[in-house]
């Protein structure tokens, strides 16, 4: 966890404010198993109705130029962070579900109900967290650049399987809309 990256920063206070319990991982060092290294996590969350091994994506939500607006829930990630999270899942134990977090900071123009789970106010910013298991993301991600290491999944697919964030700490199946 990087305390100077601000969607980490807002998801820490965000596990704060529900009282969810929580290591931040210190990402100053990159550790190895064996010979190999291992992309490290942002966090690992001991929540009511799951054990979640978690590394923050930060988006910003349109994404674009001001002059060209891009009005897509970006949802790509590094391959390297998709294998880092199924391993340190595996490596604590079979209760653990590596999740990716998107934190997307919203734009003041992007009206959204107050209402809307997940939605949280920090340091004067709205941010929105959505969630998705990385088997569910591995099985359907596509090469985004090759020369970058980049994968994304396709729109459909992206919204058939993100879910609010507190669908994974909670045994909640209400489906909320995006």
């Amino acid at each position: 966890m990087d305390r100077s990256n601000p969607y980490e920063a807002a998801f820490e206070a965000y596990l704060q404010a529900h009282r969810l319990a929580y290591v931040a991982v210190d990402e100053t060092r990159r550790v190895a198993m064996g010979d190999e290294p291992i992309k490290t996590l942002d966090f690992l969350v001991f929540a009511p109705a799951a054990r979640l091994c978690i590394d923050i994506k930060g988006r910003r939500f349109p994404g674009g130029t001001p002059q060209r607006p891009r009005r897509l829930w970006e949802c790509w990630s590094f391959r390297e962070d998709i294998d880092g999270l199924e391993r340190w899942a595996r490596l604590a134990g079979d209760d653990y579900r590596p999740l990716l977090v998107f934190a997307y900071l919203l734009h003041p123009e992007v009206q959204l109900p107050e209402a809307t789970v997940d939605l949280f106010r920090y340091r004067e910013e709205r941010y929105l967290f959505r969630a998705i298991d990385v088997e569910d993301y591995r099985q359907h991600m596509r090469v985004r650049s090759p020369r970058w290491g980049t994968v994304s999944l396709p729109t459909t697919h992206y919204r058939a399987c993100v879910r609010p964030f507190r669908d994974f700490t909670r045994a909640i199946d209400a489906e909320v809309p995006f």
